[in-house]
């Protein structure tokens, strides 16, 4: 253990000359640590030969003050305490390099987080700071000289998700030179906007600002588009990454079709009997079909599911049972496009960085009973007013009730359905009042229905979103304060005969009212998808505790990943509306660009190693690795770590059973010397 002047059994023969400076971080830090004090303390021990405190040490003259002292005081090692390294490091090392040092002689110790962000006591608060500078001057002084290395970076780009957010992704890169490969699991690109009317605030029609993109994206010579297709494994690293892309049959070659959709119209199913996926179930599709009349690309497609061309086979996938007449073929003629044989194929690829940009799911509605979905037939939920109101939709932009005739003359809309609510989800889906005003808007537009809005609170704060919520109000749509209760067909008066009661607490009136209305819609919150976790696993991300992938930094790193090259964007990380999506698609596809035209990357030397002659060969190592860095070498008969995939994580490196793994950085005397130093009397 240390003595009282800071020495201990393992110092070194030859303490190197070390400056330490400590930073104020305005009142950060200095109004709960007593910095002077803790510079003074510091002096005072082995080897620390300039020992400084400073207002702020990440500004240009806190920097440049470092590389000064290390010419001026000949100094060998740096220790900087102030915030966290993630906000840091990187600056400080690069100011110890400029002044002439390798950049790993420098450490820097966390005494805003860990310390003054956590005390009150500001006495306590200074001895815990003057503990953690002086163990960082018994591990600096066993730094070594360490290298960064450089991997170069494939100049292609994988985008997962042909939403808004991949679409504008792809267009950015490619539009900048760069190789794009957009893979979607539907048979076509567009995503959730491909689905609504218009948008708000705007009110802009979506297929008149979205359907250039989609076509764009199709034509353009640097984006490859594989629809009907999925990742389903990904390996390699930053600038190396190896995916594995399923492509699913089509049975249809998309080189030969031309869209005439004639197939379609010779289908046997001449009144069409299966439900259409794209119009939220309102309406009905053939199995061969092509999913809405802006569908890039404009190939049909056929589902094997319900063809009368297959039937169940012994493992019960689809086999060609040959029992349709293929009238379908016979309308293709010469073009051949149709092809019952294929088969499902898998494609290696290989791409330098990835965007993901999967999206989100609506709540589904049925989960809250008490609102009737699925039970009332005139209880929709907004997605699928979103359809009928739309021109191309399953009714021809007519909103009506569930009997497809008669258009409904109240209608009631409710928020947060799935949102703020500790049943469901705790958070604000974000959109949800601007897109149920939109929808009130419109469905008042084509019915001159009388329409109520039942929330909890408006949220409006985006640019020009107040201003619609105040035209909503001009043109007498009725706002109601309170959360609904209930959605119920039990009539108490005569006026409630043959309607759906909507029972709601007023709370800006008091009172607990009934409402009778022909319509309930169903404002719907966004949740993360489905598969988000296999996802997340697929490409080694993390998810928040909403299930969101997480960002590495909610302000400073908005759409990186903590996985090297991965990239998140639009509602995949959190709920958000279509300019923010977009803003950070252009953000995502920026990083990955900025990245391609490095043409490198530079990864941190801390990553582990094998001491080959005291490796036993146990092999326990190599199913720990969450990076799977570690391979066995059968011939030597020893685990290797790549380095390239190595993240420093350290989880070999404690798992060994013979010690025989090493991290850079965080080897046995360096840890050692810290943990004496910190526990030191004084």
């Amino acid at each position: 253990m240390a003595n009282g002047n800071g020495n201990n059994r393992t110092s070194p023969e030859r303490r190197p000359r070390i400056g330490f400076y400590v930073c104020h971080c305005g009142v950060n830090i200095a109004g709960t640590v007593d910095c002077a004090e803790v510079a003074r303390y510091v002096g005072t021990l082995p080897g620390v030969v300039l020992s400084r405190d400073y207002k702020y040490m990440c500004s240009d003259p806190g920097q440049e003050l470092i590389q000064k002292d290390i010419a001026e005081y000949k100094l060998e090692r740096v220790v900087v305490a102030s915030c966290s390294p993630l906000l840091h490091e990187h600056t400080f090392r690069t100011a110890v390099e400029k002044g002439g040092l390798n950049p790993f002689f420098f450490h820097m110790v966390n005494i805003r987080e860990h310390n003054s962000w956590v005390h009150t006591d500001r006495a306590e608060a200074t001895a815990k700071a003057r503990d953690l500078a002086r163990a960082a001057i018994e591990r600096v002084a066993r730094h070594k000289p360490l290298e960064t290395k450089r991997v170069p970076i494939k100049p292609v780009t994988l985008i997962v998700g042909g939403g808004i957010a991949g679409i504008h992704a792809a267009l950015t890169l490619a539009n900048a030179g760069k190789q794009v490969i957009l893979v979607e699991r539907e048979p076509t690109i567009g995503g959730h906007m491909a689905k609504f009317d218009k948008t708000f605030p705007t009110l802009d029609c979506a297929a008149c600002i979205l359907t250039p993109k989609m076509s764009a994206v199709g034509a353009h010579p640097n984006i490859r588009l594989l629809t009907y297709s999925e990742v389903v494994k990904v390996d390699g690293f930053v600038g190396n990454y190896k995916v594995t892309i399923r492509r699913k049959p089509r049975y249809i070659d998309e080189e030969k079709c031309v869209g005439c959709q004639d197939c379609i119209s010779a289908c046997v199913f001449k009144q069409p009997k299966f439900t259409d996926e794209f119009n939220e179930g309102l309406g009905k599709r053939k199995p061969v079909y092509i999913p809405f009349p802006q569908a890039t690309p404009q190939v049909v497609a056929i589902d094997s599911n319900v063809c009368l061309n297959f039937r169940n086979g012994p493992d019960g996938s689809r086999v060609v049972s040959d029992k349709c007449k293929k009238t379908c073929v016979e309308a293709c003629g010469d073009r051949n496009a149709i092809d019952f044989t294929q088969k499902e194929r898998f494609e290696e690829i290989e791409v330098g960085t990835i965007i993901v940009a999967t999206g989100f799911q609506a709540f589904d509605a049925k989960r809250l009973p008490a609102y009737g979905y699925g039970r009332y037939p005139n209880v929709f939920t907004a997605l699928e007013v979103e359809r009928m109101v739309n021109a191309s939709g399953p009714t021809g932009g007519h909103v009506v009730l569930r009997d497809g005739k008669t258009e409904p003359k109240t209608v009631g809309i409710i928020h947060c359905v799935g949102s703020r609510d500790k049943k469901t989800n705790r958070w604000c889906s974000r959109v949800c009042c601007m897109y149920s005003m939109k929808l009130a808007h419109l469905i008042k537009e084509h019915t001159h229905a009388e329409v109520y809005n039942f929330y909890i609170d408006i949220r409006t704060p985006g640019k020009g979103y107040e201003e619609f919520y105040n035209q909503l109000l001009d043109e007498g749509v009725h706002f109601v304060r309170g959360r609904v209760g209930e959605v119920t067909d039990w009539a108490i008066t005569p006026e409630e005969e043959g309607k759906l009661v909507i029972r709601v607490e007023d709370t800006l009136a008091g009172v607990v009212r009934r409402i009778p209305v022909d319509m309930v819609v169903l404002a719907t919150g966004l949740e993360p998808r489905s598969d988000a976790q296999e996802v997340r696993r697929l490409f080694n991300m993390s998810c928040g505790s909403e299930g969101f992938f997480l960002e590495r930094h909610p302000k400073l790193a908005p759409v990186s990943t903590f996985n090297d090259g991965v990239y998140i964007a639009g509602a995949c990380q959190g709920p958000k509306d279509i300019p923010d999506t977009v803003a950070q698609a252009g953000a995502a596809a920026a990083e990955a660009l900025s990245l391609i035209d490095k043409g490198y990357v530079e990864q941190e030397p801390n990553t582990a190693f094998v001491l080959e002659d005291e490796c036993s060969g146990c092999k326990s190592c190599i199913p720990l690795c969450p990076y799977s860095a570690i391979q066995f070498d059968d011939a030597r008969g020893k685990a290797v770590i790549n380095e390239a995939l190595c993240k420093g994580c350290g989880t070999c490196v404690g798992s060994c059973p013979s010690g025989s793994i090493v991290q850079n950085l965080f080897d046995d005397e360096e840890i050692f010397s810290e943990i004496e130093g910190v526990l030191a009397y004084e």
